[in-house]
């Protein structure tokens, strides 16, 4: 129940501007640099110091199909910081972040109109300010719940209420039941 970090995470990897290291030796040595040591390294990756190092020095071509997603995994995580921080802040400064989601939305509406949650597929761009307010919330170790909070008060702004235009009585927009969410900026 993790969708909207790990939306942020798939959004942060379309910005590398190069390929993270493919071969094990290749990706073992950059969790080296990285972590410090082995044994930090197989901390990281729930196996032994000693198979970290043979894997550094080649004596083990191929991990188990469960640690190679592990090691894939924990080098793309730690792959190019300042890329990622540069394109964050762009986004939370003055590009914005776009949304696009397919979920359940229930909103609160005055006495009179529906208010029945309904699936809905939407692509909204959102100010800057809710790219900041988002990236602030995920450093800051918020829930997925509390993230979700913030996309829903942009497509309540945005979306449902058109910046001011319509749809004024509508008090509070919340996402449920996502299908999928992706992130660009």
């Amino acid at each position: 129940m993790r969708e909207i970090e790990d939306a942020i995470e798939r959004a942060d990897r379309e910005s590398f501007t190069r390929e993270p290291p493919k071969t094990l030796k290749g990706q073992i040595g950059y969790l080296l640099k990285q972590l410090g040591s082995s044994k930090a390294v197989a901390q990281e990756l729930g196996v032994t110091a000693d198979s970290v190092n043979r894997y550094r020095r080649g004596a083990r071509k191929h991990a188990r199909a469960d640690v190679a997603a592990k090691i894939d995994d924990a080098v793309r995580a730690r792959w190019q910081p300042q890329v990622r921080k540069r394109r964050q802040r762009q986004a939370a400064t003055t590009g914005g972040i776009t949304v696009e989601t397919r979920a359940r939305f229930g909103y609160t509406a005055p006495v009179g109109t529906t208010d029945d949650g309904r699936f809905r597929r939407l692509t909204v761009h959102l100010p800057a300010e809710y790219a900041r307010r988002l990236f602030a919330a995920r450093d800051a170790g918020a829930s997925d719940q509390q993230m979700r909070g913030i996309i829903a008060e942009g497509f309540k702004e945005i979306y449902f209420q058109d910046g001011g235009g319509r749809a004024m009585g509508l008090s509070d927009v919340a996402i449920n039941d996502i299908d999928y969410l992706d992130l660009d900026y």
